[in-house]
């Protein structure tokens, strides 16, 4: 825990950007009958009978200092997939970082290993040199903050039915490009101070 609230302190620095990373998923739901748009007076109805049309997941990188998040949607939440995930953030959203400080939690398909299984083993290990890896410990993911920003996206975005991937696609650009375009950031002020006060129970006891 305090290994990623260090990395919380650390100041900006273009070439070493601390980057957030988590991951959710989101059901696809499709209606059996046509909706009735809101009107004046009216708010919009939908039928209670719906379709599932399986579930997406949705990959969440958040730089928390330089207010800019991508959000990627996938069809499947694999090794491969957050493989191709962790490819972008280093080839595409950050080419000219010396590394990458990256926060995520302790998924099983959060690791480097995902990699080797993904790309051929110099393609595997130049990505992975441009990381430098925070795990938030077990039960403490509320950490990440890419969780702060999927929370966000599900309240302003997500609360409603989407019937396709390709709608889902649609509707979280339209919501990623308005947030970066707002700079919008998280305030952190939870510090290693406080952990040592507030969560004092799950240090080890020392008998003097």
């Amino acid at each position: 825990m305090e290994d990623v609230l260090d990395v919380y302190k650390r100041p900006y620095d273009p070439k070493m950007p601390v980057v957030c990373l988590d991951e959710t998923s989101k059901q696809l739901i499709g209606e059996t009958r046509q909706a009735v748009p809101a009107a004046p007076g009216r708010p919009a109805r939908e039928d209670s009978e719906y379709v599932r049309n399986g579930v997406a997941n949705l990959f969440m990188i958040f730089e928390p200092l330089g207010g800019k998040r991508r959000v990627k949607v996938t069809e499947r939440r694999t090794k491969l997939d957050w493989a191709e995930c962790v490819r972008e953030v280093v080839d595409t959203m950050y080419p000219q970082a010396r590394k990458i400080v990256l926060v995520m939690d302790n998924l099983n398909t959060h690791s480097p290993a995902s990699l080797y299984e993904a790309f051929a083993p110099a393609e595997a290990k130049r990505i992975a040199d441009k990381l430098e890896i925070h795990y938030t410990p077990k039960h403490g993911s509320w950490l990440d903050m890419a969780e702060i920003e999927l929370g966000i996206l599900s309240r302003q975005c997500l609360d409603r039915r989407i019937e396709t991937v390709e709608h889902l696609r649609t509707e979280v650009a339209a919501w990623e490009q308005q947030r970066n375009l707002a700079k919008a950031k998280v305030n952190w002020q939870f510090t290693t101070a406080d952990a040592r006060i507030k969560l004092r129970r799950l240090y080890p006891s020392i008998e003097v």
